[in-house]
């Protein structure tokens, strides 16, 4: 008798995504991906897309192309590799998580052994043990969530569903179909939920598992899962000034490892806080006191840049002191070599140097 898993997997066989990460059918070793770049993607791939990842990943792949290579780079080339991709804490805990699985010879295969390795969480440690080493395990992230919400008709809301709705997807570990290809069947659900139940306008009438799904009987798939009301993230406000030496590069620093762009380059500036900082003060806290207040110039328009937990508007000064050496403490590099290495909310800042002309 088919089952649930026959139904999601004879779908993926037909309709299976090709990915940068993924070993096709026949592929040596039986089809099973390396583990280094099934964990780089899931990594890459958490709040990020599809789309914006592919590129990366094998730009990074290039770089560091195995688990060694990665963890005998220095931190700073693997946070400017990060630069542009958001959440750098990811970054920091990729770096310490490839040092201690080189340490161990090789990734762990079990969801136990990959959850004690540094910046591996439960869905991560579920999807590479599936994956890489066809461990029966069931990966919940966003697309999984929505397609068990609406096959089960769960209305309550998001993030308070969240631990019915991952104890509802660990019943798929009793269908014998999804043991026997656990991988498969994880990438299976994704798939479905990146192309076929996806957030709105879901592909019903596509889906092998309509006849199944309470959702769809009752009408209201597409308006599951349900989310609670996001607060208001908090605005903050900072000035941040552009040192030019004349020659095309600009004057950066490394940030401090912990906490918020950790351990990522920044056109050097002043904290950020509630109130916005008015031009006289801004100048009295530039970080380059040898600069002389009438050399900056304020640049016209604000950078804004949103994180997870508040937002952020930046003023941008900038000066051009010809001859220039780095002060202690920062560095100099050619602004097109700083724009590929700067975190987002910097690289809107250079933008509006760009549109003053100072790119």
């Amino acid at each position: 008798m088919a089952t649930p898993a026959d139904a999601l997997l004879g779908w993926y066989d037909r309709h299976r995504r090709t990915l940068p990460w993924r070993a096709p059918p026949g592929a040596p070793g039986g089809g099973r991906p390396d583990p280094y770049r099934v964990w780089l993607s899931e990594i890459m791939l958490q709040q990020t897309t599809v789309a914006t990842v592919g590129p990366r990943y094998r730009r990074f792949l290039e770089r560091f192309p195995t688990v060694g290579a990665l963890a005998a780079a220095p931190e700073a080339e693997v946070m400017e590799e990060w630069a542009g991709l958001g959440y750098y804490a990811r970054a920091r805990n990729l770096h310490a998580c490839a040092k201690a699985v080189a340490a161990a010879g090789g990734f762990p295969h079990t969801v136990a052994g990959l959850l004690a390795l540094p910046g591996i969480g439960r869905y991560t440690a579920a999807a590479v043990a599936a994956i890489a080493f066809d461990q029966p395990a069931v990966p919940t992230d966003g697309n999984v969530e929505r397609v068990v919400a609406r096959l089960h008709a769960v209305e309550a809301p998001l993030p308070g569903a969240r631990p019915r709705l991952d104890a509802l997807a660990q019943r798929f570990l009793a269908d014998p179909a999804m043991r026997a290809r656990p991988g498969d069947f994880a990438q299976a659900l994704f798939d479905l939920g990146a192309t076929i139940c996806t957030p709105r306008n879901p592909a019903c009438a596509l889906c092998p598992w309509r006849e199944g799904c309470a959702g769809h009987r009752l009408g209201i798939a597409a308006t599951l899962p349900r989310k609670a009301p996001k607060a208001a993230r908090p605005l903050r406000h900072g000035a941040h000034f552009l040192l030019l030496d004349g020659a095309g590069r600009a004057v950066l620093r490394r940030r401090p490892p912990e906490g918020l762009l950790g351990g990522m380059l920044e056109i050097p500036g002043t904290p950020w806080r509630e109130a916005p900082w008015g031009e006289a003060e801004a100048l009295a806290a530039a970080p380059f006191p040898g600069v002389p207040g009438d050399a900056w110039r304020l640049l016209p328009g604000v950078a804004r840049h949103g994180f997870t937990h508040l937002e952020v508007e930046m003023r941008l000064y900038a000066a051009a002191l010809p001859g220039l050496d780095a002060p202690p403490g920062t560095e100099l590099r050619p602004v097109a070599e700083a724009r590929a290495a700067l975190p987002t909310a910097m690289r809107r800042l250079l933008a509006l140097a760009d549109a003053a002309g100072l790119g």
